[in-house]
């Protein structure tokens, strides 16, 4: 309901007005009527009205002077004016004071109506625009880290691109980023961000972003000061202040306790790279970019390492290319299945690359993927290459865009080379069979233990999935199948020994989890390990 206050020197005409006039039809309550206007401002002050119904002529306070008080200090309230002398000074008054409309007396209660309709669809037509700007303003302090996430982002790719509008920008985020003062750039990247990110839900990894940022905001405004903000899916950035000398000779100890404690509270690892300080928030691109280009090395120089531009000098002749000569010995070396000689090559080549920054990564990658074709391409020659192996291999040209150092690039092609060294070993002994007996004999030997597919496949110089592949085609069942029947025909030669407990049986041949073994064990055999003693003894 909206609330009106009647204001008149003439108690008949405040009556009338009150009683024979439905408001209630239009959502308006009388909450008061004044019969001057001083008294009436003393009960607008009060109610804080809506409306104000007020005469013009009055003997204290007229209406004029009342409505001019009004709008001074309730805008919002709406002024309809009656008057019963048709005075054109006091329409021009009340068109001054903003009135929204003048009724003369006797009042005709149809154009009253007419009036008072068309106050309350401005009435409420205001709420409704006042309900939107302050759901619009709840909304922008909601979005305000978002806005200053993307603000900082634009920062260190821009810079400052209209230094008339950007201290205002600063200020309205709420910001302490002064123009003039001294900046630098960290970048911190996760180590293993694939691996990292495969392992866990969307929310997961959301809320590992939030923690990070977290983390090192609070450790940075410990310190030294500034911002940290994602930039980009496992990188994130921190604008650091450096108001003097002393803050920054805490920037290693900073980049160390963000390094720390990343690990400690989420056990993931990260890369530090370190730019230089500049002058202005202007240049916070240039930090940035050195920053960015100090944590790519982590391709040469390995991961969970802090890394500044002291680490990116290079010589100037220390390009490599891999040329037809060791080609030629890496063909050599695969169809002699030699291993090593392989991984004599192997190395030749990444030491080569470890110094070679000038293209490293591109380059480093482009060789593998040379590599791992080339091998495929043997395999094919030789007639090795099995049914299925195409997903093997794709797979690994995959992996190559995964690796984050060039170390890890370097085991997943030596890893890659040494099984198709394998491969054609057999090929040339017939010994396929052999791996099959190794692979069982291994079994036999280790079932017990907490052993993996991918444990026996590096005893056979395998890789995990040609393995499975091998062993399937050569027996007709996977290696879990084999696995779990040596444990289970274990489990009932020591379930007919009344002296073993069921757990300790359990245990005994692998399983940590007796309600799980005992499942297993009845699929099996068709019994649990209890019933399965009852048969027997």
């Amino acid at each position: 309901m909206y609330k009106l206050v009647i204001i008149d020197d003439e108690p008949t005409v405040r009556f009338g007005l009150s009683n024979y006039f439905d408001w209630q039809a239009y959502g308006v309550e009388v909450i008061g009527d004044a019969d001057d206007g001083d008294v009436g401002l003393e009960l607008i002050e009060r109610e804080k009205p809506d409306l104000v119904l007020t005469d013009v002529r009055m003997p204290n306070m007229d209406g004029i002077q009342m409505s001019n008080k009004l709008s001074e200090r309730f805008p919002h309230i709406k002024i309809v004016f009656v008057s019963g002398h048709d005075d054109a000074e006091y329409l021009k008054s009340a068109l001054q004071v903003k009135a929204v409309d003048y009724l003369f007396k006797p009042v005709n209660l149809s154009e009253l109506a007419v009036v008072i309709q068309r106050v309350v669809d401005t009435l409420r037509t205001e709420k409704q625009e006042r309900k939107l700007i302050e759901d619009m303003q709840v909304k922008l302090i909601q979005s305000m880290p978002l806005l200053r996430e993307k603000f900082l982002m634009s920062l260190i790719r821009e810079g400052v691109q209209h230094p008339g509008r950007i201290q205002d920008r600063i200020q309205f985020l709420g910001l302490k980023l002064p123009l003039e003062t001294a900046y630098l750039a960290i970048v911190i990247r996760i180590d293993n961000a694939a691996e990292v990110a495969r392992t866990r839900s969307e929310k997961d990894q959301q809320l590992l972003s939030y923690s990070v940022i977290n983390i090192v905001q609070e450790l940075i405004e410990r310190e030294i000061g500034g911002y940290a903000f994602e930039n980009q899916i496992g990188e994130f950035v921190g604008i650091l202040r450096i108001v003097d000398e002393d803050q920054e000779s805490l920037l290693f100890t900073l980049a160390e306790e963000v390094r720390q404690s990343l690990y400690s509270y989420l056990k993931i690892s990260v890369t530090i790279g370190v730019g230089e300080r500049v002058s202005k928030l202007a240049n916070v691109p240039q930090s940035y970019s050195q920053a960015k280009e100090a944590a790519d090395q982590r391709w040469f120089l390995g991961k969970n390492q802090i890394i500044s531009m002291d680490n990116l000098e290079q010589r100037e002749d220390s390009i490599y290319r891999f040329d037809a000569s060791q080609n030629e010995r890496m063909i050599s070396a695969l169809k002699a299945a030699d291993i090593a000689k392989v991984r004599e090559e192997l190395h030749a080549i990444f030491l080569a690359l470890s110094h070679s920054r000038a293209d490293g990564i591109a380059y480093g990658r482009n060789l593998s993927l040379q590599l791992l074709l080339l091998a495929s391409r043997i395999l094919l020659e030789l007639q090795v290459h099995k049914q299925g192996a195409e997903n093997v291999e794709n797979e690994q040209l995959t992996k190559v865009f995964q690796q984050e150092t060039l170390d890890d690039l370097r085991r997943l092609v030596e890893y890659r080379l040494l099984e198709v060294c394998g491969r054609i070993g057999e090929k040339r002994s017939g010994k396929a069979k052999n791996v099959i007996e190794r692979t069982r004999a291994l079994i036999d030997k280790r079932f017990a233990d907490n052993l993996q597919v991918g444990d026996i496949a590096a005893e056979v110089f395998l890789s995990t999935t040609y393995l499975c592949l091998l062993f399937k085609q050569e027996t007709g069942e996977t290696i879990n199948e084999y696995m779990t029947k040596v444990r289970v025909d274990k489990a009932k030669e020591l379930l007919q020994d009344p002296g073993n407990k069921f757990y300790e049986v359990c245990y005994a041949v692998g399983y940590s989890d007796p309600s799980y073994f005992s499942k297993i064990f009845k699929k099996y055999t068709g019994f649990t390990p209890s019933s399965f003693r009852d048969q027997v003894m």
